[in-house]
């Protein structure tokens, strides 16, 4: 932006500078011309005071041609008897034009030559100034030289004064683009001076306004989330105490780990709820070892149901950069889906697949189940659902693999049935 307001203040110099400094070189040069020639009919005048007197006077017609011809202009006199006085020069159209009465100038080979007729007793002697270019073009060189120099000088000055205009300009647009970008990223404290012009000014303005509601916005939503979050725990307390009087002890521990679960789900809800995203630091979980423990906590219920649930995990660590709370819930929201959205009866699987962690590669956790498969590969989106084995809550995977900076893919799998991967991001 800042060089583009410099190239603007330059054409715009450039345009003023040839309108008024070429004209001004023209003038210089018709003046140094109408110098010249102005001191050719003076000479050619001062000679034709002689030029008309008897043979008598012909010294004296003599001495005044010397006299003029001292510079670079010479004159030469045509006399009606043919004889000439003064630098030589030879007869030409032009001085038998002037031996009939016409005087004018005309321009010749290396100048311009001015004639004066003289009228006398023995007819019309011609008066002849001949100005060379030299003389015609002299003073132009140095005329054109100071308006080139004005010129540099004045565009020397445009892009000094255009480059401090812009840089003050262009520093107001950068910090209001700074700003912009850390609002963007998250940090909704960012907030800019106005300062340059009054509309820059006036954005600079606006978007501090802007920060300010949306900062407003998301403090009340997650005090609200929070809030709710809250009024969750007098049922499940209630619900925790009529756990507690069931007789049987088997069940009543069961019930109480379920219970417990249910607790740490919404104290992670109300965590999260007032710490945004972006304040929370980097973490990541061993794959193998989460999909592990969800495949025990889903097996009592996959058995119960006779579903056939295969669990392949590596042996070593399968570090991903996401955690394990975060991890977990993906994996319970789709390993539902296949509980929701299957028959009683249909087997369903849980694999990890390891990355290259030197090449900076994914890790592949994937749930694949034997049902009738996807009704649509467009329904990882909140609100979406569908007949086939899965569909609701698939946006829930998806956010969690793309904040980790994955993604989640569906298909379909060896049997026909649904086959969904969360693709995520090797730890280190």
């Amino acid at each position: 932006m800042r060089r583009l307001l410099v190239w603007y203040g330059l054409a715009m110099t450039s345009i003023v500078l040839v309108a008024f400094l070429v004209p001004l070189g023209l003038l210089a040069r018709s003046l140094a011309q109408d110098r010249a020639l102005s001191a050719g009919r003076q000479d050619a005048q001062s000679v034709a005071v002689f030029a008309g007197g008897a043979s008598a006077d012909e010294a004296r017609l003599e001495a005044a041609v010397l006299a003029v011809n001292g510079d670079q202009r010479r004159t030469t006199v045509f006399l009606p008897d043919g004889t000439r006085v003064g630098a030589p020069a030879a007869m030409s159209t032009s001085t038998d034009l002037a031996a009939e009465g016409r005087a004018f100038t005309a321009r010749t080979a290396g100048g311009v030559e001015v004639l004066l007729p003289v009228g006398g007793s023995d007819g019309v002697t011609v008066v002849r100034t001949f100005v060379p270019d030299a003389q015609l073009t002299q003073g132009v060189r140095a005329s054109w030289l100071v308006l080139a120099g004005v010129g540099v000088v004045l565009i020397g000055a445009t892009v000094v004064a255009g480059d401090r205009i812009a840089a003050r300009l262009s520093r107001s647009v950068l910090d209001l683009s700074e700003v912009a970008g850390r609002l963007g990223a998250g940090d909704l404290t960012a907030r800019v001076d106005p300062s340059g012009p009054a509309e820059v000014a006036s954005v600079g303005r606006v978007l501090n306004e802007l920060g300010a509601r949306v900062a407003g916005l998301l403090a009340d939503e997650r005090e609200l989330v929070a809030d709710l979050s809250h009024r969750l725990r007098t049922p499940i307390t209630a619900l925790r105490l009529d756990v507690e009087m069931l007789d049987d002890s088997r069940e009543r521990d069961r019930l109480t780990d379920h219970i417990d679960d249910l607790v740490g789900a919404v104290d992670a809800i109300v965590w999260t709820a007032r710490h945004p995203a972006h304040d929370a630091s980097a973490s990541q979980c061993d794959a193998a070892s989460v999909v592990g423990d969800r495949a025990m906590f889903w097996g009592v219920l996959a058995a119960d149901q006779g579903r056939d649930l295969r669990v392949a995990v590596p042996d070593a660590p399968v570090e991903v950069q996401v955690s394990a709370e975060e991890l977990g819930a993906a994996l319970d929201v789709l390993v539902d889906n296949v509980f929701s959205h299957t028959p009683a009866g249909t087997g369903f699987a849980l694999e990890v697949h390891p990355g290259d962690v030197r090449g900076g590669g994914t890790a592949r956790v994937v749930v694949e189940d034997d049902g009738p498969g996807l009704a649509t590969l467009d329904m990882a989106e909140r609100g979406r659902s569908g007949a086939g084995s899965t569909g609701l809550g698939l946006d829930v995977a998806r956010r969690t693999a793309e904040r980790a900076g994955g993604r989640l893919t569906l298909g379909s799998g060896s049997s026909g049935g649904a086959r969904i991967v969360l693709e995520l991001p090797c730890g280190l």
